[in-house]
């Protein structure tokens, strides 16, 4: 059956009509050229809008650099148009839309073609969009979208692939019963005005989407296809390497065929909650140690505002992290750990603003105090917050960011311009998040207007809340109570102490005065200037893109980080201290393009700081100071370590697979230990202790440090001088050598993991033998090969579960093969045996595989691993992992992609067999099995030996 235009309509148009129209749509694509496009000079792709005879409109992008190619489709239909007896229909017609076209009739041909090109794809439904999306190597473009459009223009809505895909919304509905954060969102659809679309479940299950004779689903998604998807409501974005005239060949026969159906997009006109429901408290039952409190204030859409965005104004003030703003306020109290603000869902006819806070235990208990407080740094705002030089301060920030904008990979773009396109005038689709163009005082006002205490929904997330009168949402089970609240208990009663604290921010002294790029030649990697007491000292000067902007790593490498799980757990410690103390200080550097981190690892600490790199030694000289000298307090080491026994705790509710996949880093891993025991100790230490190892940590250390960017020789001397001089004065130098995995027994280990979830887990590793580059390739390539058709197998064929893949397991260069899946029907037994089955008949299909179609599948890994950088951050990223592995050619990838190429048929079978077929080495791990043995097989799987590094293994 054809959904699309009648084929036999497109054929016999009368030549002279066609000609006519040939010549308009090509002055319109002048036409639409010549406008003047708002695009940052750092820029030099491309961009053409073409508006198609159908009503569709595609921007076109030509990056003749691309080794990638990508397109988005959005579609302005969402969850929002679902019926109200066929909740989820939108989500399940997103599914519906891969599984076979007329040209394309098979369920995983789309799939397989894009997967053994080097690509990927996927596709998300929010309330009013539907974003389809792939990314493939760019010589493949054109059949990637032939592919693409037909989706949207002849799907077949097969049958028996209707009720079968049903049960994989239902697994994806199920898989997630247990989240915390899909549990609140459910809530937050129960207190919302039941009118509103939004209240409706948006995902889909077996019960929604019911298939029976008396209520056929099938009829119903083709209606609802029919009724709901039309080209004049689709905007693609289609990025390539080829000419703008190329691009526009692919693109107008293949999507000119969707049907413009002439729909008018679905409007939303009536308010998320009513009056009589605001203001109310709405307390949530939480499955996870996990506090939050958020407040929601309905606000009028903001579409029409993004040229002066006063939403965004409003919510950097009341989101600032500065002294005196309402986070530093509330975190020294010892009340929220984390505070964000900002625009919530928006319909385009209202919106909501959303201040969203994570809660300390004492923070929880005095909730009551918080909300009046929040309310007292609203009236700051209002009273003295409208200012014009805090606006240039955020309009300055936002033209040098878009001025120095560097690229995202292709899928990314796309996905954006099509969603962008949709929303605003093509002149402006590329500079628009970034549009700040007046100060607009009266509309910051309106915002403010609508932040009041008789207008505000509060929602509590607690784990065991006391709800007296508890109801429970219908799809996820969740307890909730609803209370109505006075405005009177939201304006009084905030602590004076603190009120007292508040303040608004100051002129931010981050913001780059000089932008100028460095002198010289981008160097094609880094150089070792040299070891200064112990620092190896590595630089890269690189001004390939434009931006004056460096990124400098400091790794301060200790055997004390890892000696035990004690050791561990006061390391996390120490650096949420550093964090926590450097967080109000250094958030003016953040907003002014900056950006650090420091973080534990297996090896010691590492300090990363990248930005503008006016200011960015200002910033690394404050943070080392604090690393070396950390300020440790009662209160904070009480937030601290109860946060890191929540976070341990919570980790026996992560979904199945999460937990089976964790189970085998932690027993193979070198130096990472157990949950269990990091547990016991972080409810153990004490802050005398912390201090004392605070003082010790790094009285031995190996340290390293790689400057990279537009920065010069010089600097990076004088800043390993400044590390040597803060940091490493007195220390004794050391070597702490790479951790390694530790390697399988011959034959297959069984593991069964007790797990309160529905779901079944089921992780299956298989490691090769060593950490050579011949033998990572062979099973890189042969997780390349089996991913598409086990996936299609596993999970479209069987449907024994939403979550299922088959994946590159490699840890620290010891490669592996890793078949997951988490299943809502199957047992552990079944999910295996369907393993084996497709395991013995996949040898067959590898056997068969020819010489061109092999090829093809190296292609795709070596596009992959050889993919163009598109950022600085993306170089240095790569060059700190190529000093982390001692690899000072800079060139694994390349010597992994040559190995790749080396690869026969014979040795990828023997790989398969031995591995896949033997499970010579392997490690299977499942939930729901008897009797669990996991606790005495970590300890028996961690005293194994460590794999043995091999020659030209880049470890």
């Amino acid at each position: 059956m054809s959904t699309g235009t009648p084929r036999d309509a497109r054929i016999q148009t009368p030549i002279r009509q066609t000609l006519a129209l040939l010549t308009l749509l090509v002055f319109s694509s002048l036409a639409v050229a010549a406008t003047s496009l708002q695009k940052s000079p750092n820029d030099n792709n491309d961009y053409r809008l073409v508006e198609l005879d159908n009503g569709l409109r595609a921007i076109l992008v030509s990056d003749p650099d691309a080794d990638k190619a990508a397109a988005s489709l959005n579609v302005a239909v969402g969850s929002g148009n679902d019926p109200r007896d066929r909740e989820g229909m939108a989500h399940f017609l997103e599914h519906m839309l891969f599984l076979g076209t007329e040209k394309y009739p098979e369920a995983g041909e789309y799939q397989q073609f894009i997967k053994s090109h080097g690509g990927s794809h996927n596709a998300f439904t929010a309330f009013q969009d539907t974003n389809y999306f792939f990314d493939v190597e760019a010589k493949f473009l054109e059949p990637a979208l032939d592919r693409f459009a037909q989706q949207f223009s002849a799907p077949l809505f097969t049958a028996d692939l209707v009720d079968r895909e049903r049960n994989a919304v239902h697994s994806e509905f199920t898989s997630k019963l247990k989240e915390d954060g899909r549990r609140l969102y459910s809530v937050k659809k129960a207190g919302s005005n039941p009118d509103h679309a939004f209240s409706q479940f948006a995902v889909g299950n077996l019960s929604t989407l019911e298939n029976t004779e008396e209520n056929p689903l099938r009829p119903d998604l083709i209606d609802f296809w029919k009724a709901q998807y039309s080209a004049n409501l689709m905007t693609l974005a289609v990025y390539g390497p080829q000419s703008l005239d190329e691009l526009e060949s692919m693109v107008r026969p293949r999507f000119s065929a969707i049907e413009n159906r002439q729909l008018t997009l679905l409007k939303h006109p009536e308010p998320l909650y009513t009056e009589a429901q605001l203001p109310a408290k709405v307390t949530v039952d939480a499955i996870k140690d996990v506090r939050s409190l958020n407040l929601s204030f309905p606000i009028p859409s903001q579409d029409d505002n993004y040229r002066t965005k006063p939403a965004s104004y409003v919510a950097n003030l009341l989101g600032h992290e500065g002294p005196g703003s309402l986070l530093d306020v509330l975190k020294r109290a010892g009340l929220v750990e984390g505070l964000s603000a900002g625009l919530g869902m928006d319909t385009g006819s209202n919106a909501t603003l959303e201040i969203n806070m994570a809660l300390t235990p004492k923070g929880l208990t005095n909730h009551d105090d918080i909300l009046p407080l929040v309310f007292e740094y609203i009236d700051t705002i209002r009273e003295t917050g409208i200012s014009e030089q805090y606006f240039h301060e955020m309009q300055q920030v936002a033209r040098m960011d878009f001025r120095f904008r560097e690229q995202r990979d292709p899928v990314h773009e796309a996905m954006s311009l099509a969603g962008q396109l949709r929303h605003y005038p093509y002149e402006e689709v590329l500079s628009a998040p970034w549009l700040l163009e007046r100060y607009a005082p009266k509309q910051y006002q309106a915002i403010l207007d609508e932040l009041t205490p008789d207008n505000v929904m509060v929602f509590i997330l607690a784990p065991d809340p006391e709800l007296a009168t508890a109801r429970e949402t219908r799809w996820y089970e969740t307890p909730w109570a609803l209370t109505p609240l006075a405005t009177e208990e939201l304006t009084s009663g905030a602590p004076d102490v603190l009120a007292a604290q508040l303040r608004l921010p100051a002129a931010n002294p981050f913001i780059p005065e000089n932008l100028d790029m460095v002198t010289g030649d981008t160097m094609a990697e880094p150089m070792l200037l040299g070891t200064r007491d112990g620092l190896d000292i590595w630089y890269a000067r690189d001004t390939r893109f434009g931006t004056p902007k460096a990124n400098v790593y400091l790794s301060l490498r200790t055997p004390a980080a890892r000696a035990s799980a004690r050791s561990s757990v006061l390391t996390q410690l120490l650096v949420d201290a550093v964090n926590t103390n450097l967080n109000a200080w250094a958030y003016s550097a953040r907003l002014a393009g900056l950006d650090y981190s420091v973080y534990p690892h297996l090896r010691g600490v590492t300090v990363r700081v990248g930005g503008y790199s006016d200011k960015l030694h200002t910033l690394i000289l404050r943070i080392l100071a604090q690393l070396s000298d950390p300020a440790l307090t009662e209160q904070r080491f009480e937030i601290a370590r109860q946060n890191l026994v929540d976070s341990l705790e919570n980790k026996a509710k992560d979904r199945p697979v999460e937990q089976t996949s964790e189970f085998i880093q932690t027993a193979l891993l070198e130096g990472v230990w157990s949950t269990e025991d990091k547990l016991i100790a972080a409810r153990a230490v004490s802050l005398d202790e912390l201090k004392s190892f605070s003082e010790a940590l790094f009285s031995q250390v190996d340290p390293v440090m790689l400057a990279h960017g537009n920065v010069t020789r010089a600097y990076a001397l004088n800043l390993a001088a400044q590390v040597r001089a803060v940091v490493l004065d007195g220390n004794a130098i050391t070597e702490v050598p790479r951790s390694r995995v530790r390697q399988l027994p011959d034959g297959e280990t069984d593991v069964a993991m007790n797990v309160n979830h529905p779901d079944t887990g089921y992780t299956l590793y298989m490691q090769g033998t060593d950490t050579s580059y011949k033998e990572r390739a062979r099973f890189r390539l042969l997780a390349q090969i089996i991913s598409s058709p086990f996936y299609e197998a596993i999970r479209t064929q069987q449907q024994l579960g939403y979550i299922v893949y088959a994946t590159p397991f490699e840890m620290l260069e010891t490669p592996a093969l890793g078949f997951v899946v988490q299943s809502p029907t199957a047992g552990e037994q079944q999910i295996d045996a369907a393993v084996r089955e497709f395991s013995a008949a996949f040898e067959d299909r590898l056997n068969g595989l020819d010489d061109a179609s092999l090829a093809r599948e190296k292609q795709a890994v070596i596009s992959s691993l050889l993919e163009r950088d598109r950022k600085l951050g993306d170089i240095s990223n790569r060059y700190w992992r190529e000093i982390d592995r001692n690899n000072d050619q800079f060139d694994s990838r390349e010597q992994l992609a040559k190995a790749v190429q080396n690869v026969t048929k014979e040795a990828l079978l023997e790989t398969y067999r031995t591995a896949v077929l033997n499970r010579q080495h392997s490690l299977r791990v499942v939930t729901g099995a008897e009797p669990a043995n996991a606790d005495s097989e970590l300890v028996r799987l961690m005293n194994l030996p460590l794999v043995t590094p091999r020659s030209g293994a880049g470890a």
